[in-house]
């Protein structure tokens, strides 16, 4: 039985939620308390179904342990990032090439270019999870990356036919941007948290101040032109995550930090495909030689997009039979599922039991 839940993030997470965001204060999960409770609303009111369009809705899951009651981890959905009212904006990292006959002298130059998406993909981000929780046996960490294909398995419809995951450069020992230092503050006057803050409501000045054209980096020191792209060691594992599951580098970066842009179709990223709908029985001690032995994520929104609305998810043991599209599961995990025999579930199979 396991000792972790994943569910829908509620307005009461507010404090669990803000300690893990004070540990990586990103544009999906700030670390500042109004701006915050604003994810919170929103989240609540798509589940709910209250967000009438459902590429308006944005979904944030939190981990939580069972045991001490401590909220350990979140990951988010974005349901469309990137509109008319607020596009998507990223570098374009192109490579130019210079030949001079005269000298004989050829040269390959990275540049970037400002880039704009105004129909957006699906997002997946906001994944946190509290260090003393990491390298566990359960892999919490992949549990919270995939319940956000599982869901949008579960609801394909209500998502984007790609998705964009966006990772996090190497930073300065001090936490700088080296990207921002050399290029951003330049062009605004702001340092890297007011710019941040600024653009998480409003992306204007990046559009009027940012310059158009081509950027060459060669005028970049070398430091600078090594995180363009690069992948930080804070997420490294979870970019092995992502192309194992059908993701890849699309050559597009953060406008502030440099971080890369990674992105797949919907259809082909695996826990999408693999995602099924299924029935949760009992599973009595005596029926245990008649079950093929699985573990994997099993998932329950009740009410689906409903004032009453509520997701959970476990990751569990749970036995196949001969008849199709039933799975068993130990008795106590109906109760952390708030489920019983009967309820219609969904399953992400993740490893065969030996």
């Amino acid at each position: 039985m396991s000792r972790y839940r994943i569910r829908n993030a509620a307005l009461r997470d507010l404090p669990g939620v803000g300690r893990l965001a004070q540990m990586l204060n990103t544009m999906n999960l700030p670390n500042e308390t109004k701006a915050l409770q604003a994810v919170l609303e929103k989240s609540e009111k798509s589940f709910k179904g209250e967000i009438g369009n459902p590429f308006e809705r944005e979904y944030l899951f939190v981990l939580e342990d069972l045991i001490s009651g401590l909220v350990i981890g979140t990951s988010q959905i974005i349901s469309q990032h990137g509109t008319k009212d607020s596009p998507h904006i990223f570098y374009d990292v192109d490579e130019v090439e210079h030949y001079s006959k005269t000298v004989d002298k050829l040269f390959k130059h990275q540049v970037l270019r400002l880039g704009f998406n105004y129909d957006g993909p699906t997002e997946v981000g906001g994944l946190i999870l509290d260090p003393e929780y990491r390298n566990s046996p359960e892999k919490l960490g992949k549990q919270l990356s995939f319940i956000r294909f599982m869901f949008i398995g579960m609801y394909r419809s209500l998502f984007k036919d790609r998705l964009l995951a966006e990772l996090l450069p190497p930073f300065s020992p001090t936490g700088q941007s080296l990207l921002w230092e050399a290029l951003g503050r330049r062009f605004t006057d702001l340092d890297y948290s007011q710019a941040d803050y600024i653009s998480r409501t409003n992306k204007e000045f990046i559009k009027s101040l940012f310059p158009l054209g081509q950027i060459y980096s060669a005028f970049f020191d070398q430091e600078t032109r090594a995180v363009i792209g690069a992948v930080g060691d804070s997420s490294k594992a979870a970019c092995q995550l992502l192309t194992q599951t059908g993701f890849a580098y699309q050559h597009r970066v953060d406008p502030f930090d440099g971080g890369p842009h990674f992105e797949a179709e919907t259809a082909k990223v695996l826990p999408v495909q693999t995602t099924q709908p299924c029935v949760l029985d009992i599973m009595e001690g005596h029926a245990m030689n008649n079950l093929s032995m699985r573990h994997g994520l099993i998932a329950v929104l009740k009410n689906p997009f409903s004032c009453d609305s509520q997701f959970f998810s476990m990751h569990l043991s749970y036995g196949l039979s001969t008849e199709p599209g039933v799975i068993y599961i130990d008795r106590d995990a109906f109760a952390d599922l708030h489920a019983h025999a009967g309820t219609g579930a969904y399953v992400l199979e993740m490893g065969v039991n030996r």
